[in-house]
């Protein structure tokens, strides 16, 4: 019996929509296990935004990969087609925007049960701010205004996320409260521009574009006080 296919998942600090480089998203598609990947992008955390879109398709056209856009909002494909679609991708690319109306629109319509299958399958699951939340068990977000806990997601990444934990205000020490009061349980923060893989939900590569940034471990140390653990991140390309 062949052996099962390792399940991964990839948190990002960055890519095409923020950054000029490319690093990150090159970095994402020497990933997959084939060397033209079918790549998925659903925008559905920023309602399918048109500009969104366009960025996307702007910038992996030109890549060797096979890009495609999955829209919710103006549904179009039934559930067995659906289905069809997403376990036929190499990589599905999640967008930014609001992490709990991503969820609640992927419960409507089905997409975190086909998501689970595809990751069991093999699949390469990304994603950057709501779309590296919503693997996790709970996740850091501004879905409701406020920064906030948020103990909610697919679940599988353990832990909880914290997105943009360098650059927001107000970021770090509310994820540390969230963590410190078990509203989220210990999780990773990540600075704008790094890549985390995660394999069978272990950290198995971290890798950065810009010479500050770093995923953080973020956890307490039992008695209440918080405990943050800076880790080793490769540098990419000529930016370090």
């Amino acid at each position: 019996m062949a052996a099962a296919p390792a399940r991964r998942l990839v948190l990002l600090g960055g890519g095409f929509s923020t950054d000029d480089d490319g690093l990150l998203d090159d970095w994402m598609l020497s990933l997959a296990d084939v060397p033209r990947p079918k790549v998925c992008f659903l925008p559905t955390a920023s309602g399918d935004a048109p500009a969104y879109v366009e960025q996307f398709h702007t910038a992996f056209r030109p890549r060797e990969c096979e890009p495609a856009v999955l829209s919710l909002f103006r549904r179009e494909l039934d559930d067995d087609a659906l289905r069809a679609v997403l376990l036929s991708q190499d990589i599905v690319y999640v967008g930014g925007g609001n992490t709990a109306n991503l969820l609640a629109v992927w419960r409507t319509h089905g997409v975190d049960r086909l998501l689970r299958e595809a990751y069991d399958r093999g699949t390469l699951l990304c994603g950057i701010s709501a779309g590296a939340n919503c693997w996790a068990e709970g996740s850091h977000t501004d879905s409701f205004g406020p920064l906030t806990f948020l103990p909610d997601g697919l679940g599988l990444l353990p832990g909880s996320v914290c997105p943009h934990y360098d650059s927001e205000p107000g970021r770090r020490s509310s994820y540390h409260e969230a963590v410190a009061a078990g509203s989220l349980a210990a999780g990773w923060a990540l600075d704008d521009g790094i890549g985390a893989l995660f394999t069978d939900g272990l950290l198995t590569d971290a890798v950065t574009r810009t010479p500050m940034a770093r995923l953080h471990h973020v956890r307490t140390d039992g008695k209440g006080d918080v405990l943050e653990e800076t880790m080793p991140c490769r540098p990419l390309g000529e930016a370090q």
